[in-house]
């Protein structure tokens, strides 16, 4: 009896190994080219590579450049794990294809400095800025007529 446990358990360890070190190499072949420029993304973020609502990623630094260069961007601060952004995402991604707007998104949960550099209170929110600085601001989940009407006004009233 004693024996027979001692190889199951040996059995159940090692089956353990196996199924973990199959799941860090699928990780490791999924996270390979990235877009966040990281080779320790959390599960959640590696979840979504590769849903077409979380492509268009920009990380902290490319932000950077661009407000540094007074360039007009508009983006889309979001958590993998947050779940008013799991409800958002799929409205909002879609919406700004549709209307030509380049919403660039930044993952808070890989970076996470950017909640005080961006004074994020709440996820998801989306920041137009306009030579460089701050123009509008929308936060939370919001019905697809608000974000539409976000988009139209302070995006794209100030590219005609």
């Amino acid at each position: 009896m004693k024996k027979s446990m001692i190889i199951f358990g040996t059995g159940l360890a090692v089956l353990i190994a196996v199924l973990a070190f199959v799941v860090n190499y699928q990780n490791s072949q999924k996270t390979e080219g990235n877009p966040y420029g990281k080779d320790d993304l959390k599960q959640a973020t590696i979840d979504q590579l590769d849903d077409e609502n979380y492509q268009n990623q920009i990380t902290p630094e490319k932000l950077e450049d661009k407000l540094e260069s007074g360039k007009d961007i508009t983006v889309y601060f979001y958590s993998p794990t947050c779940v008013h952004c799991q409800k958002a995402t799929p409205v909002v991604a879609p919406l700004s294809e549709e209307m030509n707007v380049d919403l660039k998104k930044l993952n808070l949960l890989e970076f996470e400095p950017q909640w005080q550099e961006y004074n994020i209170e709440a996820t998801p929110t989306i920041i137009h800025f306009e030579d460089g600085k701050e123009a509008a601001r929308l936060m939370g989940n919001q019905p697809e007529a608000t974000f539409k009407e976000f988009f139209q006004k302070e995006v794209l009233e100030d590219t005609e």
